[in-house]
């Protein structure tokens, strides 16, 4: 039922009114009456009616000022005002305020009545578009996150000067001056110890990616933080201040991280890395460059779950130096060194290196240790090859053992030998990763292209299909196709579309029900919206354009 509210100043006029029309069977509710503006006002605020009917002249305040007053606080109340004066200026006044019928009095029922089932029509007019357009926005928020993560990638790697920034910024509605800017990055995965159990692994993957969702979700909220996929694992968000907020800002950005982890104690590993704060949009480069840098030392200190450029500092430092000064077994690890293969990046590799075997000019001249090192990494880097389906021998002859023995390296030597085995295990792990990726997108493509006519199709069906998680199988299908899957399933009900409607005699209603879409206006929604035209349109070659 619409909420319709009733001022005139005339008693027996407003009871006339008020008694003659049977509202609820034109589908309203009366929700109160007043003799003029002023005491109808507060009593228009409370009950928030749908309708507004009125006298243009009354005591005290006339109708004019009383729906200027009501068109601004409640700008979604239709306003039908009733007047005994057929002049323009009353009426020119009534357009520019927004007015939606003037009816001359006497007003008869049959007047009324027309006018309220106009209004009334218009409101379930407005109401479904805007419930059309919430469906729409929630359907394509995947696109709106992936040219998000287009957009930013381009900031932090230089593609754009400052005036592109602010250009594709407002197109895409994107908020994005601010006097100070930081950049975080952020990761949480399920421990592989945690992954024996294949329904246990599938629950604790389903609580990891809980976790970003509602960090991501935390970070729409607030216009300070602007949160971006940067990889399958790797978050990032850029903070924008004003002086002297970027520690709170940041604070609770790390707070809110630790509370969302907190369920997974024990069970997943996370870390944050915060770069230095900047007053140039133009040296986010660097910026990223740094909390890049900073990010990479999460292989080595598992244990810090916030790095920083004070608590990385002894190891860029040392790494700076250009030597290898002090042992340190520790570093040696077997699981620090798989967890980089499994989790780490080709640009990481430099760090990591110089980091992981950590040794001295003393070390790297004894024979010993080169040869305990340079086994330590062939091995694990083989048994990390076998785990994602590659022979160990293969990988092992690539590698002699010929090359280890009776042989005492320098320390670029040493650094170039692991460097090597590294980057074979990289190519080998993205030629997998690769042939992992496409096998999904081609089983997918698949499965979309034989049941996107289905109403009921969604991302996370398709994920099962292909036998991924929803949150893997949304990031590889973007990267991969280079559109998110809601884009590539609505271009595929649209060409369809296209198809049955310009080579069939099909009704737009039966046309929407073959390509997936039980609602026809909802159809028609989407398709204005994709296509720039209306099927009806489109049918009689007045329009229409690829999207």
């Amino acid at each position: 039922m619409l909420k319709v509210f009733l001022v005139e100043d005339e008693t027996i006029i407003r009871e006339g009114l008020r008694d003659i029309i049977p509202w609820q069977q034109y589908g309203y509710t009366l929700v109160g009456d007043a003799g003029d503006g002023e005491e109808a006002l507060p009593m228009i605020r409370e009950a928030r009616p749908d309708v507004l009917i009125t006298d243009i002249k009354m005591p005290f305040m006339d109708g004019l000022a009383l729906s200027s007053l009501v068109s601004r606080e409640l700008p979604n109340t239709k306003i039908i005002i009733i007047s005994g004066y057929d002049e323009f200026e009353y009426a020119r006044q009534a357009i520019r305020i927004g007015v939606e019928q003037y009816l001359l009095k006497p007003v008869t029922k049959a007047m009324l009545v027309k006018a309220l089932n106009e209004v009334s029509e218009k409101i379930s007019t407005e109401r479904e578009q805007e419930n059309y357009m919430e469906q729409f926005r929630a359907e394509v928020q995947e696109y709106e996150q992936f040219s998000r993560r287009r957009f930013f990638e381009e900031i932090v790697t230089g593609q754009l000067s400052v005036e592109e920034i602010y250009e594709k910024a407002n197109q895409l509605g994107i908020a994005i001056h601010a006097q100070s800017y930081n950049l975080l990055m952020y990761s949480i995965t399920a421990k592989r110890t945690q992954a024996s159990d294949p329904s246990a692994a599938s629950f604790l993957q389903e609580a990891v990616q809980e976790a970003h969702d509602g960090l991501t979700q935390f970070f729409l909220m607030y216009p300070e933080y602007l949160v971006f996929r940067w990889n399958i694992q790797t978050y990032a968000v850029l903070i924008k201040a004003s002086h002297g907020q970027m520690e709170e800002l940041t604070a609770r950005c790390l707070d809110t991280i630790r509370m969302h982890v907190l369920p997974l104690e024990g069970k997943a590993e996370w870390h944050v890395a915060i770069g230095e704060e900047t007053t140039r949009l133009s040296a986010l480069p660097a910026c990223f460059d740094e909390v890049s840098r900073i990010y990479s030392y999460r292989h080595l200190l598992g244990d810090c779950h916030v790095l920083t450029k004070e608590n990385t500092r002894p190891l860029m430092e040392n790494e700076e130096e250009g030597s290898l000064k002090n042992v340190d077994m520790s570093r040696l690890d077997q699981s620090i060194l798989r967890g980089f293969l499994e989790n780490g990046q080709p640009e990481e590799m430099d760090n990591f290196v110089d980091e992981y075997i950590g040794g001295a000019r003393d070390a790297a001249a004894s024979r010993l240790f080169c040869q305990y090192l340079m086994l330590n990494v062939r091995f694990t880097a083989a048994a990390y090859l076998e785990s994602i389906g590659y022979d160990q021998k293969d990988f092992i002859d690539e590698f002699p053992s010929a090359q280890l023995a009776g042989r005492s390296l320098g320390a670029q030597e040493l650094r170039e030998y692991v460097r090597s085995i590294l980057s074979r295990v990289f190519e080998l792990r993205e030629k997998e990763s690769k042939s992992q990726s496409k096998t999904v997108i081609l089983q997918a493509l698949e499965y979309i292209n034989h049941n996107f006519t289905n109403e009921s199709i969604s991302l996370k069906e398709v994920a099962a299909r292909a036998n991924v998680s929803a949150n893997y199988f949304s990031a590889v299908f973007s990267q991969e196709m280079r559109q998110t899957f809601v884009e590539y399933l609505t271009q595929k009900r649209m060409d369809r579309a296209k198809e049955l409607l310009r080579g069939s005699e099909l009704r737009t209603a039966e046309v929407a029900a073959r390509v997936g879409y039980r609602d026809p206006h909802y159809f028609s929604f989407v398709f204005r919206k994709t296509q720039g035209c209306t099927p009806r349109d489109y049918r009689a070659g007045s329009g229409g354009h690829a999207h």
